[in-house]
């Protein structure tokens, strides 16, 4: 008697395919010439209600690499500003949607696939993914997870054994094939092809799904549209003061990446900063540094301002631009209370917080010391002897003085929950491109899995699970 593929038998849901053929274009999957699985995200498994002990490597191989089992497949119709220019010829080029499934918190998940062949909108390219891709946006999802940012993960990578040749790597390179699962993949550039097209019908048809599907406690609100961008406005803002305080620069801030639940997506040619440098651009063919780290909640609020031309169809522009104008406040708190944390408080207040930041800010623009070394020592320095008055006559008086005279009244358990924000908020890890390169290496001259395992297993253990909420279930193939 077979057992059925667990990955298959899922309740999925047609909630986009319901729309409607307007914004997407069924697709087939590729034929690769062979399937390896390299990485499976256990912990996904049970977040999505699965006993991984369950779910064979065959499973994975037969949903996620062979494509049998399910249809239909949905390329998404997208349009999108790409370094500030308008670019209609978009749309899911080298992936489709694979299948909508509720997770055991209830909510809607998207799994989506990247390096599953040609499309419609491949414009001349392959449709593939390099396995050293696949493997970067691996660690960068599961990294930006630890660290407490909303973002996509990777449910599987597959290697599937064909030779592809590119400008930004040696070729020829091996290829791969990712499922990726995040809340949803419409894009700001989703809205922006219905606008293109004057379908203003199909932005209404669109704001109810996404409302009904990711900002249910809205459906019911007479004027749930602007109540609904003003929201978004706030997580994209959140979001961009979480890839700040971690260091994190996502390299294409394109509105074609830009997700409509507020959620990080798409790791290309990204990079956590080693040294504070609000300059650090992570793209090399980002010649004019448009998406240079410091640039980041810069760009995001532009590119909620573009998304305001199609939704202005739906939504009164008096409530989109009081929504757009809380942006910066949004952003600021958010901020300064995870820069806090990082420091060891859960807020700060007034002017003992900004004094704090102010002069945190200038012994990273000042000091030979990097970034996430910066914030590691005082996680393995700290002590709560630190309270007692003593005169400082280095570099660091000064941010000394200000740090002691912040916990000058706290009690023993104050500063112990210091010491647990420090362990929780500041990783012994950090995935910075070296290590990256050394991992690749590895795959790529001897086939040595042993590097990433261990990466992944590092990441995971260098912040407080407890605070995540689960163990590290991941696993390397």
């Amino acid at each position: 008697m077979t057992v059925p593929n667990p990955l298959l038998s899922l309740p999925y849901e047609p909630a986009i395919e319901s729309l409607g053929d307007e914004y997407f274009n069924v697709v087939t999957a590729a034929e690769f010439p062979q399937q390896i699985l390299r990485f499976r995200n256990n912990d996904l498994l049970l977040k999505l209600g699965l006993d991984p002990a369950q779910v064979s490597d065959a499973d994975f191989v037969e949903a996620f690499g062979k494509f049998q089992g399910r249809s239909p497949f949905l390329a998404l119709r997208y349009h999108g500003y790409q370094f500030g220019v308008y670019n209609p010829d978009l749309g899911d080029g080298r992936g489709f949607l694979y299948g909508q499934v509720r997770g055991t918190d209830g909510e809607l998940y998207d799994f989506g696939t990247k390096g599953s062949g040609k499309t419609p909108y491949s414009r001349g390219g392959d449709g593939r993914l390099t396995l050293k891709g696949g493997v970067r946006e691996v660690l960068a999802a599961e990294m930006l997870y630890v660290l407490g940012v909303r973002t996509s993960r990777c449910l599987s990578l597959i290697e599937t054994g064909e030779a592809l040749w590119r400008g930004d790597e040696p070729s020829p390179t091996r290829s791969s094939v990712m499922i990726r699962m995040q809340r949803s993949h419409v894009r700001f550039g989703t809205f922006e092809r219905l606008y293109a097209i004057d379908r203003p019908d199909l932005i209404r048809n669109l704001l109810d799904h996404v409302i009904d599907c990711y900002y249910p406690h809205l459906s019911q609100e007479s004027d749930r549209y602007a109540r609904f961008y003003a929201e978004l406005v706030q997580r994209v803002a959140e979001l961009a003061a979480q890839w700040m305080s971690v260091g994190f620069c996502h390299a294409v801030l394109n509105t074609d990446n830009m997700s409509i639940t507020g959620e990080s997506f798409d790791y290309g040619p990204y990079a956590f900063i080693d040294r504070y440098d609000p300059d650090f651009t992570a793209a090399y063919f980002d010649y004019a540094g448009r998406y240079r780290y410091s640039y980041q909640p810069l760009i995001c609020r532009l590119n909620l301002e573009l998304l305001q031309v199609p939704l202005k169809c739906a939504i009164d522009p008096k409530d989109l631009e009081t929504a757009i104008d809380q942006f910066e406040d949004y952003y600021h708190a958010h901020y300064r209370q995870r820069m806090l944390q990082k420091l060891g408080f859960d807020q700060l207040e007034g002017e003992a917080g900004d004094r704090l930041l102010h002069l945190t800010f200038q012994q990273l623009e000042q000091k030979e010391i990097g970034y996430h070394e910066f914030f590691l020592y005082l996680r393995k320095q700290f002590s709560p002897s630190w309270k007692a008055e003593v005169k400082f006559d280095d570099a660091t008086a000064e941010w000394r003085s200000t740090y002691q005279q912040a916990i000058a009244h706290f009690t023993d358990a104050e500063l112990q929950q210091v010491r647990d924000r420090l362990q929780r908020h500041n990783p012994e890890t950090i995935l910075l491109r070296p290590e990256i390169e050394t991992v690749w290496e590895a795959i790529d001259q001897a086939d040595n899995w042993q590097l990433f395992e261990d990466l992944l297993d590092r990441i995971w253990k260098s912040v407080d699970r407890v605070a995540l909420g689960t163990e590290s279930r991941l696993k390397a193939i």
